[in-house]
């Protein structure tokens, strides 16, 4: 359930938003959708891809954070302020309608005591809500633009399903189904004139990150399976045989 509304400094003034990340915060999400402009800081951390809904058929962006449903394998990393968190999930309970930022006082984030304050005490923004409002004015311009870019990669047929095998250091092999790519085949084959388009309209430099940004799959690979092994030695005593 969510209980959105607008925020009021009135209202909401000694309202505090716990800022951590947490899996009881909805941050364990195998895949976090995210906008172009986001591309920059994305691209020191996680793989970014395409991913259709499965409503609407649409694609969109997203950062890559773990192979399996409800696996978010960068929370402990989250602690640190300096390592990015996509937008999506760095709001909490925040949005934005239009210019009004509005908030869900039904969200697990809002009403922790020892959470950040959304106003000071001469009731104005937060240096937290103050930068979530920039952020704000970011994701209003990158929706448009992320929109379009898919628009133009789909239309060149530049987008397909990513076929991506991560070994891992046991040697199985995962298929991350469900996802898609930039076909790097297919650019290669574009008209100088397009790539020249693609070029000054800054979608080059976009797919470029994307390229790079899969470098960081043999980390996840590296990440997942320290962790099956960690689950499995703590379950080792239990499946010792009685002496």
């Amino acid at each position: 359930m969510t209980n959105i509304v607008p925020l009021d400094k009135l209202r909401h003034g000694s309202l505090r938003v716990d800022l951590r990340a947490a899996a009881a915060y909805g941050d364990n999400q195998r895949f976090a959708p995210v906008m172009v402009n986001e591309f920059p800081q994305l691209v020191a951390h996680y793989p970014i891809l395409f991913a259709r809904d499965r409503s609407t058929g649409k694609f969109h962006c997203g950062a890559m954070l773990g192979f399996d449903d409800g696996e978010n394998l960068f929370l402990e990393q989250w602690a640190d302020r300096e390592f990015y968190r996509p937008l999506a999930l760095r709001r909490g309970p925040l949005h934005t309608h239009g210019q009004v930022v509005e908030i869900d006082l039904d969200h697990p984030r809002v009403g922790a005591e020892s959470g950040q304050p959304l106003f000071n005490e001469r009731g104005q923004p937060s240096k937290y809500l103050q930068g979530i409002i920039w952020a704000f004015q970011d994701l209003n311009v990158g929706i448009g633009t992320t929109n379009v870019f898919l628009a133009r990669l789909a239309e060149l047929d530049l987008i397909e399903a990513a076929d991506l095998e991560v070994q891992f250091p046991d040697g199985s092999v995962r298929t991350c189904a469900g996802l898609y790519g930039v076909s790097q085949d297919t650019l290669r084959r574009l008209p100088d004139a397009t790539v020249v388009e693609l070029f000054r309209r800054g979608y080059l430099t976009l797919i470029h990150l994307m390229i790079a940004s899969l470098k960081h799959l043999p980390f996840m690979a590296r990440e997942k399976h320290r962790r099956i092994l960690e689950a499995t030695g703590s379950l080792a005593p239990a499946l010792r045989p009685l002496s």
